[in-house]
């Protein structure tokens, strides 16, 4: 995978999971989606996904309940 520039401020990316990675300043890279702003209520965690008879782990994006 390339490494991947932070489009706000122009550090290179750190990476969490395969396909997920970030920034200091709050940027966020995701394979699926492309760049985004984390928030405060994101979770990002692996979710198992059957693929062609195959179980993967696919980074995903879960948001915190709000009480």
């Amino acid at each position: 995978m390339a490494d991947r520039i932070c489009p706000e401020c122009g550090r290179k990316m750190k990476q969490q999971f395969i396909g997920l990675k970030h920034c200091k300043c709050g940027m966020s890279w995701l394979k699926s989606i492309g760049y985004f702003q984390m928030t405060s209520d994101m979770v990002f965690c692996l979710e198992r996904v059957k693929i062609g008879g195959k179980i993967k782990q696919m980074p995903t994006i879960k948001y915190k309940k709000h009480d």
